[in-house]
Parts: C-alpha cells; sequence; structure tokens
C-alpha cells in the first residue's frame, strides 16, 4: 500500500469519526443488518464474544458465552500480531534497525553447531513474514519443540526447507525468535516490554504468560488478552498508531505490517507482518488469527473494527465454524457498514 493512500485511509477514519454519521442512526451501521449479525452470532454456539466498533465508538458488544468482555483469554496466535508491533516500537526506539537487519548476530550464542550460509540470510522481516525457510516447528512439530531444552536453539537448528524469503512457513518458532531478539537487545522480558509499551498506554491489563525453559516470554502463542484489550490493540492500528491522541506506534510500521509479502497454503489470504490480509465486498480487511477462533478485524476504509472470540477446543474448519465467522463479516457486518454509508456488496448491487 503507498504512503498517500494509507495516510488518506486514516484521515478518511478520523475525518468521519469528528463528523459523525447521522443518516445511519448512532451507530453509523445499517440496524436491520446489524440485528441479523447479533443473531446470527448467538446461534454460533462456539462463539463466546463479539465486539463491533465504528469510528472508535463500540456499536455492539456480546458476551454470548463463555468469560466476559474484560476477562483475559488465551488468544492463541493473535499473540503474532502482537510480537509484530513490539518488534516495530523496538524499531521505533532504535532498539532494532529494521525488517532487513540479519538474525544470525542476534542470536549468536544459539546458533546450531553447522556451518549454513542460509542461516546469515534470515532477516528480522522474515521471521515476521514466515518466511525464514526453516522448518516449521508448528503443526506436528509443536510438540517437540515446546518439549525441547532450548526453544530458540531447536528452531534455529531445524533443517532448511526453504530459502530464506521464500513461501510461507508459519511457525511459532520465528515469532519465539523474536521474543528472544526483544528480550536480549533490550534487556527486558517481552512481558515486560509489552506492559510499557502497550498495555500501559492502551490502558489493558497484559498478564505474564508461559515462558520457555531460559525464561523467554513464549513469541506467539499463549498471550491472554480481554476481547475489550483486543478491539484498543485492532483501534490502534486502524487510527495509524494513534491512541487517545498519544503516538503508540509508528504510521510506517503498520504499513509495512499491512503489505502483502506472501500468501498463507491454508487460507488463501496474503500476510503481511503479523497480519493475514483478505478483500470482503471490495475492501480490504486485515485481521490477527488464533487457534480456535480468536479474531481482531480491522477495515480501515469503512472505520471498522471487529473483535471475535471463541471456544479453542476444535479448530476453526472443523464443522464449517470459518466459514461462518467468514459469513458473519462478508454478509452481515461489513453490509451493514457500507449500506448505512448508502453502498452495498458489488453482488448486491
Amino acid at each position: 500500500m503507498k504512503a498517500p493512500l494509507f495516510r488518506l485511509m486514516v484521515i478518511c477514519g478520523l475525518l468521519a469519526t469528528a463528523m459523525g454519521q447521522g443518516a445511519a442512526g448512532a451507530s453509523g451501521l445499517d440496524q436491520t443488518l446489524l440485528a441479523r449479525a447479533m443473531d446470527r452470532a448467538q446461534g454460533l454456539k462456539r462463539l463466546h464474544a463479539l465486539i463491533v466498533a465504528r469510528d472508535g465508538k463500540i456499536v455492539a458488544e456480546r458476551a454470548f458465552r463463555g468469560p466476559g468482555l474484560d476477562a483475559p483469554v488465551n488468544v492463541k496466535s493473535v499473540s503474532k500480531t502482537v510480537m509484530s508491533a513490539l518488534v516495530g516500537i523496538a524499531v521505533d526506539r532504535g532498539v532494532l534497525t529494521g525488517p532487513e537487519q540479519p538474525v544470525a548476530a542476534l542470536l549468536a550464542d544459539s546458533l546450531p553447531d553447522r556451518d549454513d550460509p542460509k542461516l546469515g540470510r534470515i532477516t528480522i522481516g522474515h521471521l515476521l513474514s514466515m518466511r525464514a525457510g526453516l522448518e516449521r516447528t508448528s503443526g506436528r512439530n509443536y510438540g517437540r519443540w515446546v518439549a525441547s531444552r532450548n526453544w530458540v536453539r531447536h528452531a534455529l537448528a531445524r533443517p532448511f526447507v526453504d530459502e530464506p524469503g521464500g513461501r510461507m512457513l508459519y511457525s511459532t518458532g520465528n515469532t519465539h525468535l523474536l521474543s528472544a531478539i526483544l528480550t536480549r537487545r533490550s534487556g527486558r522480558s517481552t512481558h515486560a516490554l509489552a506492559r510499557a509499551w502497550l498495555g500501559a498506554p492502551l490502558g489493558i491489563d497484559i498478564a505474564p504468560w508461559q515462558r520457555d525453559p531460559q525464561g523467554i516470554f513464549m513469541g506467539g502463542n499463549n498471550m491472554a488478552l480481554s476481547p475489550r484489550a483486543m478491539l484498543r490493540f485492532g483501534e490502534l492500528y486502524r487510527n495509524g498508531g494513534i491512541f487517545r491522541g498519544r503516538r503508540i506506534l509508528s504510521e510506517s510500521w503498520i504499513r509495512e505490517s499491512w503489505t502483502p509479502r506472501t500468501r498463507s497454503p491454508f487460507s488463501g489470504d496474503e500476510y503481511g507482518f503479523g497480519w493475514f490480509i483478505a478483500r470482503m465486498c471490495d475492501h480490504t480487511v486485515y485481521y490477527a488469527r488464533g487457534f480456535g477462533g480468536q479474531f481482531i478485524h480491522v477495515v480501515p476504509t469503512l472505520r471498522l473494527t471487529v473483535v471475535i472470540t471463541s471456544d479453542r477446543s476444535a479448530r476453526t474448519r472443523i464443522g464449517g465454524y470459518r466459514d461462518s465467522l467468514s459469513a458473519l463479516l462478508r454478509g452481515d457486518l461489513i453490509p451493514a457498514a457500507l449500506k448505512a454509508d448508502g453502498g452495498a456488496c458489488p453482488a448486491e448491487m
């Protein structure tokens, strides 16, 4: 995405917030479609909570079942998107130099004994976009990885199954390497950084989560955030890195994070730095995704942010649950914003 277009999207969202959406009612969403969305959500037995915000205002929120809206829940791989934000802040603060920074020198004492020049070509950006080229530590390899004595060394010792910068190989080991890098470069734990750099300025609680045998907080899994905390995180990105008038994350990092760099072999959606990228109703949807149905959706051109938490007992593909959640967005919530603005999904025209 080009910088002028990105700035225009942010400016349009801020102007809309200031001006309001009087013709669409207090919520800025079509009420019939919004009510249909809430009914659809009620019928999804695995869906726990849903929050919908437009122009920075919550227009619908409900905990249908499970923990409440302020109760921290395991957001699974939404943690990877949070890690991307922490890396971006580290770059903004000069702790890291940027996506092109090589990883090997930052983790020199954890490199495997083999002399493979490919290790020297892996960059911060490769880890963020899941293109390190190393065999995955997720999926069937996850249990063996977390049972190892040194998660960082184990992840780096995986054989190369592609070139650095090649195809997407979704791996929690990649984001855990980022957690180790942040810890070593800053001299503070990833949890301490998360609380100071995101928790305090956003006014959200970030409790300690799982750590590896060396005490490094897991990068990319098992963080706990409440649905309302997830909303604030999504709103931070929707507003170009500003929350309540305070700059927390640079606009340039959000632009980098939302630039497509690869494509998921599972969903077919594009992927940037910790964010998936899809198209719905001719609008770009950026989303963070966690196992079982934990989502933060941001649609900047519609000034829309949607948070979903779910039962984590099964994958979203089982029973068509992922398709049902997509229908909730594509069929109701995004059309509700479009209709309020006098438009519609192209298929409806």
